[in-house]
């Protein structure tokens, strides 16, 4: 099959390209023109057709949908840009998904359209017994949340065949992607990690599926990757070498993450190949030569990690107070 990724050199993209390539479709591969995504493209040298464009603008959509069996949507603007240029992200999300719906239904035959969510579109709920089904109400908690329930209807009200896949997370493998957003939530959140391979390898089995049609999936790691927050955070900063982080650390926001039934998604796909544990052990490999030098610079990386957190010295000092 011809596919088209909206988004292609973003983690997802990157890892569903590998996956269609390694079955044998046909890639095409949408994105805006930047120097990183340039050096992203080099690398697939000519395994891939290149399409660059702005989901903005109709005219390069028009060219880059024709002559694909289906479209997988990942452009996606995300936060804290979603919150700090909230009309540029509607323009990109909703907009940009509007865009591309209406220049597939100029195309015939219509491609079908594999859609983007997040499990997030389900807000805290914590409060309540896990695991989160598809049937579960959403609820729209920030522009980043609205924006995907906009487009979700989108999809299905569009009279085009589509799949609404609602991932869970999918991490950051780098130390500068520690910031103090990441210390934001309580340590025992409910979270539930999905290998970047599984996410590839879902999608890529999505395309030539016949039975994922009209439906809304979840798609997470399953029962070997749910965890909690804290042991998320602190596992993978001690594969990094920098090692585990206190409770301490950790503040008391609302979370909008939380365990996932995705029995279907695994039926009808057959994605989930690794654990997090699995992950965890794999990381330093994907971390390149730097992982040679974290555990000589230890003290420093972990005072830089820690430093990030905006509650430790007052936890600490609340924990002293009550000792």
């Amino acid at each position: 099959m011809k596919v088209l990724i909206t988004g292609a050199f973003g983690n997802l993209g990157s890892n569903a390209t590998k996956r269609l390539l390694e079955q044998g479709h046909q890639v095409r591969c949408f994105d805006i023109k930047t120097k990183p995504n340039e050096k992203k493209a080099r690398k697939l040298r000519d395994r891939v057709e290149i399409a660059w464009g702005d989901i903005r603008k109709s005219d390069t959509l028009s060219a880059a949908v024709k002559g694909v069996d289906v479209v997988i949507h990942l452009a996606f603007l995300l936060p804290p840009l979603t919150d700090t240029k909230p009309e540029l992200a509607r323009d990109i999300n909703v907009g940009g998904t509007k865009n591309l719906i209406d220049a597939m239904k100029k195309i015939s035959p219509t491609p079908k359209v594999i859609f983007s969510s997040s499990f997030s579109v389900f807000g805290n709920t914590q409060h309540l017994e896990p695991p989160r089904k598809v049937t579960d109400p959403v609820q729209t908690t920030d522009n980043y949340t609205q924006h995907k329930i906009e487009c979700e209807k989108l999809c299905a009200e569009s009279g085009i065949d589509w799949c609404v896949m609602r991932f869970a997370v999918v991490p950051p493998i780098s130390l500068s992607g520690v910031t103090p957003k990441a210390f934001a939530f309580p340590f025992k959140t409910r979270i539930e990690f999905l290998d970047p391979k599984d996410a590839g390898l879902a999608m890529a089995n999505a395309v030539s599926s016949k039975d994922i049609w009209g439906q809304t999936l979840l798609v997470g790691g399953g029962k070997e990757c749910q965890i909690h927050y804290g042991d998320f955070i602190s596992r993978m900063m001690e594969s990094m070498g920098v090692g585990g982080l206190p409770e301490e650390a950790f503040g008391a926001d609302a979370s909008y993450t939380d365990w996932l039934d995705t029995s279907e998604s695994q039926r009808l796909l057959h994605y989930q190949q690794h654990s997090f544990a699995d992950f965890v052990r794999e990381l330093p490999k994907m971390m390149g030569p730097i992982r040679f030098v974290v555990p000589l610079v230890r003290p420093i990386a972990r005072w830089y990690v820690l430093r990030q957190s905006p509650y430790l010295k007052a936890n600490k000092a609340s924990k002293k107070g009550k000792a």
